[in-house]
C-alpha cells in the first residue's frame, strides 16, 4: 500500500443522520458524528482492496472540523488521501463537501489489524 491512494463516498442527510437522531443536538442537520462516519468509512473502503485477506483497518484517530451545517434532502461526499504509511499505521486527510461547499476536513488514523485476533482479544475482556 502507497500513500496517495484517494476515495470517495456519498451520502444523504436525511432523519437518521441529523443532530437530533443522533443525540448530538436538537436540530435536523447533518450531524458531526454522521460526519465523522462518513470520513472513516471512506477511508476505511480506500485501503480495504488493498489487504491481504484476513486483515483490516480500525480507526484511532480523529481530529477534525464542522465547518458548516447541511440540511436535510442534501448529499455529502467525503474525500480522502492517503499521506502517510508507517508500518500498520495510516494517516489519512479527510474533507467533506454538501452540494455548496466544504464542510468539514480534517485527519483521520487507522491501524492495520488481524481480524481474528483483534476479535479474540477484545472478546477476552468478557472473560
Amino acid at each position: 500500500m502507497e500513500k496517495g491512494l484517494r476515495h470517495t463516498e456519498t451520502v444523504m442527510a436525511d432523519e437518521t443522520n441529523t443532530a437530533a437522531a443522533m443525540g448530538s443536538g436538537t436540530l435536523r442537520v447533518f450531524s458531526t458524528p454522521s460526519m465523522i462516519a462518513l470520513m472513516e468509512k471512506t477511508c476505511y473502503t480506500c485501503v480495504q482492496p488493498h489487504l491481504e485477506e484476513g486483515l483490516s483497518t480500525v480507526g484511532t484517530f480523529v481530529n477534525v472540523k464542522h465547518l458548516a451545517a447541511t440540511p436535510v434532502g442534501m448529499n455529502i461526499t467525503a474525500e480522502c488521501t492517503l499521506e502517510e504509511v508507517d508500518g500498520r499505521r495510516l494517516v489519512f486527510s479527510v474533507k467533506a463537501f454538501d452540494e455548496k461547499g466544504l464542510i468539514g476536513e480534517g485527519e483521520h488514523e487507522r491501524f492495520v489489524i488481524k481480524c481474528e485476533s483483534f476479535v479474540k482479544k477484545t472478546y477476552a475482556k468478557l472473560d
